[in-house]
Order: C-alpha cells, then sequence, then structure tokens
C-alpha cells in the first residue's frame, strides 16, 4: 500500500455535512488527490470501515469517475427524482434554512463532473409531485438560472393528469401519489426523450451522483437491463439513523420478508434503495400497467422483473440520510411502513410471482392503518427475541397464523408489555 495514499486517507475529514458546500467541494479535492493512485488501493482504504467518512465516499466517486473515462460507449441516460415537500432542501442553507441543500445546482454539478468528456449524455427529470409548497415552480426558477438548463427539465404531476393512457391512467390525482406517480412520469419523459436507460434517485443529496458508473458498469460489462443500489453490501457507505425505529421493526420486516419471499430471497436486502438503473426495454414493460403509485413502487418494480425472469446485478454504494426533513418524518414511519406492507401485497399479487398468501391476507384484514403499526412498533413477539436477520422472512421462526394471533393480542391489549 503506498504511504503517501495512506496518509491522505488519515487525513481525510471523519464527517460530511449534506448541506455544506464547502464539504462539496472538498469531496472533489480529496478526488483529485487520489485520482493518480491505482482504483485497487484505493478500494482497499475506502472499503474499510475504520477509514474516515469522506475518504470512503471519495473512493466510491473515483471508482466511478475512473470507469467512466475508461469506457467508450455512446449512451444517453435520465435520471429521475420525485420532489414533495422540497421547498428547503432545494435552497441553500443559510441561517434562516438550516437544512437547505442546494440539490438540484448540487446533482448538476455531480452529473456534469462525472460525465464530461465521455460519450455518455444525460438529462435531468425534476418531478414535482403534487407538492403543496411549490417545489417544482422554486426548481424551475434554479433550473433557469443554471449553466445546464438544458440538460435539466422540471415536471408537474398535476399537469399530466388525469391521463386514459398507461402509466398513470389508473391515478385519479397528483394528490393520490406517494413518489411512485412521479417518478413513473420522469421515466415515461425520459424514455420519450431517447433515453437509453434510466436511473432514479431521491431529491436530497444522500447519494453523491458521481457514483453513477457504479451502476453503469454491470449494465455496460455484463449486459445487466436492472442494476440496483445495495446499502446493505459490506463494501457500502451507509449512515443512517437506524435508532428511528423501535424494536418491533423485526416484526414488521418479518412480515415484509414473508409478502416478498420472491424479492427477499434473491438476496435483495435493500429494495428501497434509492439509486437503481433501468434499461428502457424493461421499464417499458413496468410502465404498461404499474400495480401502486406510492413509496413501495420500488417492489413493485422489482416484483415486475421477477415476473420477467429479467436478471439483475446489485453494486455497493456511498449514502448518507438526509434525515431532517425525510418523508417518513413529515408524514410519519409508520405512516410510511403500511404504505409499504400494504404496497408490497398489491405488487406481488399483481406480478403473480410466489409470495406467502397467508402472510398477505393477514396484513390486508388486520392493518387497518398505521395505528395498528404503531401498536407494533415498540415490542417484539418471544418468537423473534433471539431472531437474526438471516432468519426474518422465515414462517418456521413464526407463522402467519402466529404472527397474526400477535397482530390480534396487541390491538386487544395496547398496554401489555408483548
Amino acid at each position: 500500500m503506498n504511504p503517501s495514499l495512506i496518509q491522505i486517507c488519515e487525513q481525510s475529514k471523519q464527517s460530511f455535512d449534506l448541506t455544506s458546500a464547502s464539504d462539496q467541494a472538498y469531496l472533489y479535492a480529496l478526488v483529485s488527490r487520489i485520482n493518480s493512485f491505482s482504483i485497487e488501493e484505493i478500494n482497499t482504504l475506502g472499503n474499510t470501515t475504520d477509514s474516515p467518512l469522506s475518504f470512503r465516499i471519495a473512493a466510491k466517486i473515483i471508482d466511478s469517475k475512473k470507469y467512466i473515462e475508461s469506457c467508450h460507449h455512446q449512451l444517453k441516460i435520465g435520471v429521475v427524482f420525485a420532489m414533495w415537500g422540497e421547498q428547503n432542501r432545494l435552497q441553500m442553507k443559510s441561517e434562516n434554512n438550516p437544512n437547505g441543500e442546494d440539490l438540484l445546482n448540487v446533482k448538476i454539478d455531480q452529473l456534469s463532473w462525472l460525465f464530461k468528456g465521455s460519450g455518455i449524455s444525460w438529462k435531468l427529470y425534476a418531478v414535482d409531485d403534487g407538492c403543496p409548497n411549490g417545489s417544482g415552480d422554486i426548481a424551475e426558477a434554479i433550473r433557469k438560472k443554471s449553466e445546464y438548463a438544458n440538460q435539466t427539465e422540471v415536471l408537474f404531476l398535476e399537469k399530466a393528469l388525469p391521463s386514459n393512457k398507461p402509466p398513470l391512467k389508473n391515478l385519479a390525482s397528483a394528490d393520490d401519489s406517494r413518489k411512485g406517480g412521479a417518478i413513473l412520469l420522469g421515466c415515461e419523459k425520459a424514455m420519450q426523450d431517447g433515453a437509453d436507460l434510466i436511473i432514479y434517485t431521491d431529491a436530497d443529496n444522500s447519494v453523491h451522483l458521481g457514483q453513477t458508473g457504479l451502476l453503469l458498469r454491470p449494465h455496460l460489462e455484463k449486459g445487466y437491463k436492472v442494476v440496483l443500489g445495495n446499502r446493505k453490501d459490506p463494501n457500502a457507505v451507509l449512515v443512517k439513523q437506524e435508532n428511528r425505529w423501535g424494536i418491533g421493526i423485526k416484526a414488521l420486516r418479518h412480515m415484509q420478508r414473508m409478502i416478498g419471499e420472491s424479492i427477499f430471497s434473491r438476496g435483495i436486502r435493500d429494495s428501497q434503495a434509492a439509486f437503481k438503473l433501468y434499461h428502457k426495454d424493461v421499464l417499458t414493460e413496468i410502465l404498461k400497467d404499474p400495480s401502486v403509485y406510492d413509496f413501495s413502487f420500488d417492489s413493485d418494480w422489482i416484483a415486475c422483473v421477477i415476473a420477467l425472469k429479467e436478471k439483475f446485478a446489485k453494486v455497493p454504494f456511498a449514502f448518507i440520510d438526509s434525515f431532517a426533513e425525510s418523508a417518513s418524518i413529515v408524514q410519519g414511519p409508520m405512516t410510511t411502513w403500511e404504505t409499504l406492507l400494504k404496497g408490497l401485497v398489491k405488487a406481488v399479487r399483481a406480478r403473480k410471482i410466489p409470495h406467502n398468501e397467508e402472510m398477505a391476507k393477514i396484513v390486508m384484514e388486520k392493518i387497518g392503518s398505521h395505528h395498528d403499526l404503531e401498536l407494533l412498533i415498540n415490542h417484539l413477539p418471544e418468537e423473534l427475541l433471539d431472531a437474526e436477520d438471516k432468519d426474518l422472512g422465515n414462517p418456521e421462526i413464526m407463522s402467519p397464523k402466529a404472527m397474526g394471533e400477535w397482530i390480534d393480542q396487541r390491538k386487544l391489549n395496547p398496554q401489555k408489555t408483548r
């Protein structure tokens, strides 16, 4: 290992602030400093959990950048994200806006930096998901001032509705969408514009788009038409406030993995990661008849991939949770989990892939609203007390019938300790 690379690593910043323009600039400077070293040496240090956070992120970005510089493909990609309640993160950080991320400009900078000089052209699609605070209008004002205004487009879901054709024909209004409808509209527009590949991400700066080459590599080198970002990989970089959940999260995941056995049995442990690549051929099939328009659209898309018997790749990447204004916090974490569980049921049924129908029925019949999940999240059935993550979803550990009985007990005796 080159001693100077080790020294750069050791001296790198231990923290990274998504709202800090200077931290974003620091990351590019760090990438430039390590650019001359071999990617093998960089990854060795970058995949070491004791290495400073900024270096670990920079290692993922330089791996992506070096790959883009080495490939000679001519491609057109669309990058899509949805906006709801992003009026603060769209704007720069200030004393009056402590959670500002300048997210649109940051994404544009990341994409332009990554693909500069390559044969890969890009366009960014920011889709207003019926935001009551005018996210789309704010984004459009920012776009107009950008050097890359012609490579950025702001769409409004409410202007596309009602629709008499897929993928939005079953969506009555923007008020009925929870992210999924906006992502579908963005993907449809990207394909209409001739995109070969579509990548979707979150509105915030949690994923540095300089990592996009990590998604492109499995497609360009091995022909995968679906590439899923994976934050659960040992070589991923994940900074996430998991302590937002109570101990009952194990019970919810147990239910989720039984219902989505076709997904989770294939090693997909991070189905909700907002960093995925889909080829236009696969997306065409997905958009023909989406089963949901909410947060659970990820599961619907993956279920369609499985139904199509399409092979997929998974890649580790760096993710920093933008927690302060997360939609799951604004709308309530159990509201989000209700959506995820019920949306998963709809998806596996609609795509006709193998699933535990008994568990699916229990969720649909016994979870009347997020209030029922709130009775579960801080409690855990005895069967799951010692269960490890790998055990979750195994009906032999706790059957759907036993889970249903436990849910009934929690609803009848909410004060009971278990």
